[in-house]
Parts: C-alpha cells; sequence; structure tokens
C-alpha cells in the first residue's frame, strides 16, 4: 500500500496562488487526462519551444462536460498520472479548475484572466478539438478571450481547418512565422501550429488497458 499523500492533500504548487505567473506567458491546455500521455508532453513541448512560453499548465478537468463519468478516473488519480507524464520543469499539472469552482472553459479562462491580470495566457488544444469546439458551452467567448494555438493531430488537421471555428474567425488567423508574438497579439488571433505527429490518444490507451485486463491469457499474480 503506497503511503505518498493523495493529491488533493494540497500541493502548494498547484494552488492558484503559489501558481501566479507575474508578467509571463502561459499556455493553458485543458482536458480530462485520463490518463494523462505523451501526446500531451509532446504537444506541450512544441508550444514551449514555437510560441516561446515559459510555461504550459495542464488544466486536469474534475469532469469535461462532453464526456461520461462512467470510466472516468477519480481527478486525484488522473492529477497524479499527469504528474509522472509531464517530466518537464516547464509543465505544470493542476487542479486549478477545482479550486476555481469552473466547470466549463470559457469560465475557467475569464477567471485565470482575473486572477492573473499581467499574465499572457494562450489556450492550446489539438486540431481534433477545433474540429468540435462548436459543442463547447460559449466556445468564442475563448477565442476572443485569449489568443489560441492549435496544433496538428493525426487525420484531423482537414476537418478542423474546414471547421465553423476556423471559418468563422479566417480572418484572425496567423501565419507560421507569427508563432512567438502569439501571445502577445489582442485576441481573437489563433494560429496552426504544424508538428512532428504523435499518435498517443488516451482513448486508445484505455482500451489496450481494457483489454489486456480481460486477456484470457493474462497471468494472476499469486
Amino acid at each position: 500500500m503506497s503511503c505518498a499523500a493523495p493529491a488533493s492533500s494540497a500541493r502548494r504548487g498547484d494552488r492558484p496562488a503559489a501558481l501566479d505567473p507575474g508578467r509571463r506567458r502561459i499556455g493553458l491546455l485543458g482536458g480530462s487526462f485520463n490518463p494523462a500521455h505523451d501526446g500531451h508532453r509532446h504537444l506541450s513541448l512544441w508550444a514551449l519551444k514555437r510560441l516561446g512560453l515559459d510555461q504550459v499548465w495542464w488544466l486536469v478537468s474534475p469532469q469535461n462536460p462532453l464526456k461520461a463519468e462512467a470510466g472516468m478516473a477519480a481527478l486525484d488519480r488522473r492529477l497524479e498520472g499527469a504528474r509522472d507524464a509531464a517530466r518537464h520543469p516547464g509543465i505544470r499539472p493542476t487542479d486549478i479548475e477545482r479550486r476555481l469552482g469552473t466547470r466549463y472553459t470559457a469560465d475557467t479562462v475569464a477567471a485565470l484572466r482575473r486572477r492573473f491580470p499581467r499574465t499572457r495566457f494562450v489556450w492550446l488544444m489539438g486540431a481534433d478539438n477545433l474540429r468540435q469546439i462548436r459543442r463547447w458551452k460559449r466556445w468564442r467567448a475563448i477565442f476572443e478571450g485569449l489568443p489560441v494555438a492549435v496544433f496538428d493531430r493525426p487525420t484531423y488537421a482537414l476537418g478542423a481547418l474546414s471547421g465553423m471555428a476556423a471559418r468563422r474567425y479566417a480572418r484572425r488567423r496567423l501565419p507560421a512565422s507569427a508563432a512567438r508574438s502569439l501571445a502577445d497579439r489582442p485576441a481573437p488571433a489563433w494560429i496552426f501550429v504544424t508538428m512532428p505527429l504523435n499518435p498517443a490518444s488516451a482513448t486508445r490507451i484505455r482500451a489496450d488497458m481494457a483489454s489486456s485486463a480481460n486477456s484470457p491469457n493474462r497471468r494472476s499474480t499469486p
């Protein structure tokens, strides 16, 4: 049995006051992280490099409104997994949404901007989320509240760039050469970032884990 303190036992580095970045550039990557994996880390490292960010915060959601609760690991467990997966001083997994009491991304973005007025935030997302962002509550408030960086993902780019959000803000899309200045641009402003593709998927990882657990060839532990 582990003697480690649970994630909810208040690691000070996760508290909003301790996270205060001052006048810096911070990327925000939201999600269930069920579980966190190398694809999240891959995107975050590219964001740090291409956008000239000081840190990337992983906003581990208490419960994604668009995802079923069934099969969703407990928040503390997902947060611990995110810390294990991050493995970089510039990536900060946090349960700040739980501490802020926000449920929707638009509310989280607004709360962070109020709490940290000197910080230049950038919303980070994969092309898969850009494609379906019209399902998010008040999604336009996200684009109009802070700059957005969209990262290529296998098989999603074409659908994402022809979707509702991309069309609506087509005139506000910046060229790739403007990536390092994105954090300083007034919203709405967004960019599409190409990078070496990473096939990691939380859905695939959960399926593989379930398949392994149910395999008749799995040896039981004595």
